[in-house]
């Protein structure tokens, strides 16, 4: 009696699925269809941006080499394509080193290269703020102080990844314009970071000596007002 049962409930689940699949049997062999096309697709794609990348990791390591030997317009041409055809990563890369290299040739175009980045609100503030500390690097020991304060002095707050360098570049673009306040200012605050690295502060510890040496004080500027 048992196995009359079973054979009916066998019958049962036979005739439910023979009626799904005659009425959903098309939806189901479309979406196992679509599924495997997607997998495929899927597959091409991270297959395709591996080979990009590849080629563009090639094509890097191509312009590097130019280069390291010195054939800056060859390198120059070369990032410069790498920047506009390879994947984010390497593009952004490829204009960095782009930018390096026209500062070997035409300083003027890497600074505007360096400020394109800068203001870029796409790239992190890391890069931006990287961007512009490469750019005011090629300026300090030509540009007004008024134009390096302008650039520098919002990458100086704390916390700003390259604040160090941002500073000793404004105290030494100060000294340079003859500013002993805003040359104290900004050695002050070098001195005054704990975190500043041994080499910056060896190195603003010379400027501050050789601002005492000059005998140049902030009362100096004002007629020795107190």
């Amino acid at each position: 009696m048992a196995d009359i049962f079973s054979e009916v409930d066998e019958e049962v689940r036979r005739e439910r699925v023979k009626q799904i699949w005659d009425r959903y049997g098309l939806y189901i062999i479309v979406l196992a269809v679509l599924i495997v096309a997607g997998v495929a697709g899927w597959r091409g794609w991270q297959w395709y941006e591996a080979k990009k990348a590849a080629e563009a990791g090639a094509a890097f390591e191509q312009a590097v080499a130019l280069a390291e030997a010195d054939k800056h317009k060859e390198a120059e041409a070369a990032f410069a394509k790498i920047a506009a055809q390879a994947p984010a990563g390497y593009r952004l890369l490829a204009q960095l080193r782009e930018a390096a290299q026209l500062a070997q040739t035409d300083a003027k175009a890497a600074v505007a290269q360096y400020d394109r980045l800068a203001a870029d609100g796409a790239l992190t503030q890391t890069i931006r703020d990287l961007a512009g500390v490469r750019a005011a690097v090629l300026l300090v020991d030509t540009a007004p102080l008024d134009d390096m304060t302008r650039r520098l002095e919002p990458l100086t707050a704390a916390g700003r990844p390259f604040r160090h360098t941002a500073r000793e570049m404004l105290a030494m673009a100060a000294w340079r314009s003859g500013d002993a306040a805003a040359t104290r200012k900004y050695v002050d605050m070098v001195t005054a970071d704990a975190e500043t690295p041994q080499g910056i502060r060896q190195r603003i510890d010379v400027l501050s000596a050789l601002l005492a040496s000059e005998g140049k004080t902030p009362d100096d500027e004002t007629g020795g007002k107190g």
